[in-house]
């Protein structure tokens, strides 16, 4: 067979990384295993660079709220994240990523229906934008090690979590679907 009837990979996937922003990991806001899954973030993204699909880090746009101000210093993302030059940066304005953002136009335009999510906060942005896009029908798979968030007044952080990636497995589905993977299983997978 010659090179050029070798059928081309579909790059339909996307690695969606949510507000892993300096302002969202403070002393003040102590996330569950920040480390873990910051490193776990950056071997997953490795791993869709390599493969050829799309990276978009999402970023809270809080202009004019005082708070994660466009450009300020909480606004930016970890310095531990590994930011590729050909990964998208998309602002977000509520919860839901896809909220007069500019996520849905992007996806349309790279014809991308599989979205693999991480980031903070698991019962704030991060829940918001699966069950947005589980509406929107594309197929979604919860990294459910590569999410976090912080201790809340009556729930501890990792509790959070381990209910939330319960919740997502149980979802009715749409046309789309929802699974939970461990960035583990993620990674051990072919055609990623």
């Amino acid at each position: 067979m010659s090179k050029s009837s070798v059928p081309k990979p579909i790059n339909n996937k996307a690695l969606l990384v949510i507000d892993m922003q300096k302002g969202s990991f403070t002393p003040a806001t102590p996330r569950h295993d920040a480390r873990g899954v910051i490193e776990r973030i950056n071997c997953l993204a490795e791993l869709f660079r390599q493969s050829g699909h799309t990276i978009i880090f999402i970023q809270h746009d809080g202009t004019g709220s005082g708070e994660f101000e466009k450009g300020s210093h909480s606004w930016e993302l970890l310095d531990e994240l590994v930011v590729g030059t050909d990964d998208v940066l998309v602002d977000k304005y509520a919860n839901d990523v896809f909220y007069q953002s500019q996520l849905q136009h992007l996806l349309s335009t790279r014809g991308i229906t599989e979205l693999y999510m991480a980031g903070c906060a698991t019962d704030f942005c991060v829940e918001a934008t699966i069950q947005s896009a589980l509406v929107k029908d594309y197929q979604v798979t919860v990294l459910g090690d590569a999410h976090t968030t912080a201790d809340r007044p009556h729930l501890k952080a990792d509790k959070i979590i381990e209910h939330y990636n319960w919740v997502w497995q149980n979802m009715i589905p749409t046309k789309g679907r929802v699974e939970v993977k461990s960035s583990g299983q993620v990674m051990e997978e072919t055609g990623i």
